[in-house]
């Protein structure tokens, strides 16, 4: 009997964004997450070459909302029922601050900073995190929505890449993510980590306002 031919699944949307090798392993990251984005490849360089270009021009689910709007047929682009992160970095690196907020009444649930030195992406990551551990300890599977693709990358590997230097000027925000990261390698969550969709819905609503 022939071996059936292996496929590489890309998950945009879903609970941890990524590439996997089954069907199984994508259901458990798309199943029972609103507008979850997903497609199968033949080849891993497909799928990476998808992952990297993003799930609008992979899928091109912008011209097909577009036309859904022109019909008259427009339905909740987001779950209201969520949680929103951002960040403020005054200079970058430079002073970061980072909060989490409901997503439907803008009430703050967490705010962290001044941190001293640090990146945008790193104040993600930290927000992220931040938020799981959160909605964790409250028992909750909300949905998290964040405007970084880095972040996003990073949690799912569970590991930061960046060029910030570690020295006394760091050390506050080196000490965060290390904590942050250590606490993603010891935990599960159930929640989905969704990219806000800034073209289609505006600012995400823990915005700064600083752009």
């Amino acid at each position: 009997m022939a071996q059936a031919k292996s496929k590489y699944y890309v998950v945009w949307v879903g609970r941890q964004p990524g590439i996997y090798r089954t069907w199984p392993d994508c259901q458990e990251q798309t199943k029972g997450v609103p507008d979850a984005k997903y497609k199968s490849y033949e080849t891993l360089q497909e799928a990476e070459k998808a992952y990297e270009a993003g799930w609008e021009k992979s899928l091109r689910f912008a011209a097909k909302a577009k036309a859904k709007a022109a019909a008259g047929g427009g339905e909740a682009q987001f779950n209201p029922d969520s949680l929103s992160v951002d960040v403020g970095c005054s200079g970058n690196p430079g002073v970061v601050e980072y909060k989490g907020v409901d997503t439907q009444t803008g009430e703050v649930l967490f705010y962290v900073g001044p941190i001293a030195k640090g990146t945008n992406n790193l104040g993600e990551f930290l927000a992220i995190v931040h938020a799981l551990a959160y909605l964790k300890k409250r028992g909750s599977n909300k949905t998290i929505y964040t405007d970084s693709m880095t972040a996003l990358s990073w949690i799912r590997k569970k590991e930061v890449a960046t060029n910030l230097p570690r020295d006394k000027s760091t050390e506050e925000i080196w000490t965060l993510v290390d904590r942050a990261l250590q606490w993603l390698r010891t935990n599960t969550y159930a929640n989905p980590i969704v990219k806000w969709d800034t073209k289609r819905w505006g600012e995400i609503k823990a915005d700064f306002g600083r752009k």
